[in-house]
């Protein structure tokens, strides 16, 4: 069965380059996957969640302000009566904090995993099969229906 996965640049975050590549791999890796692109509104994201029936929306920002446009983010998945696995990754926070310490932010707003800007691909893909409870069974077909 493939997994429906939105992915999008949140905020007024205009950095394409990632989410391209991340587009490509988890489709080459047999999810269905809703990419809205740059400067993406949380209402945005819960919408196409919503409408595409997305079993996780995976959220990217790299010019650190992650944390401020994330505010509210797992409150309104939650209005909109959405139960879906959460990733964020990027260059989430401009500072000297560690990358333990904005894990911990972000784990605090709600999300199920996060990722610094050096992530593979393959990483998150890895972690989306783990937490969406995808067999190997079920990924090797979804990779071979690809």
């Amino acid at each position: 069965m493939t997994k429906t996965v939105v992915l999008g640049v949140i905020g007024s975050d205009a950095h394409v380059v990632g989410i391209t590549i991340l587009e490509q791999a988890l489709g080459a890796a047999g999810f269905d996957v809703i990419n809205l692109g740059v400067q993406t509104s949380q209402e945005e994201f819960a919408e196409a969640a919503r409408v595409h029936e997305a079993e996780a929306v995976l959220v990217s920002s790299l010019y650190g302000h992650a944390e401020q446009d994330c505010q509210g983010f797992h409150e309104l998945l939650a209005e909109e009566g959405l139960d879906v696995v959460t990733y964020i990754g990027g260059n989430l926070a401009v500072g000297q904090d560690t990358f333990d310490g904005i894990r911990s932010t972000f784990e605090d707003l709600g999300f199920d995993r996060v990722f610094d800007s050096e992530t593979d691909p393959e990483e998150a893909i890895a972690a989306l099969h783990r937490d969406l409870q995808l067999t190997t069974t079920e990924a090797e077909q979804a990779t071979v229906n690809s």
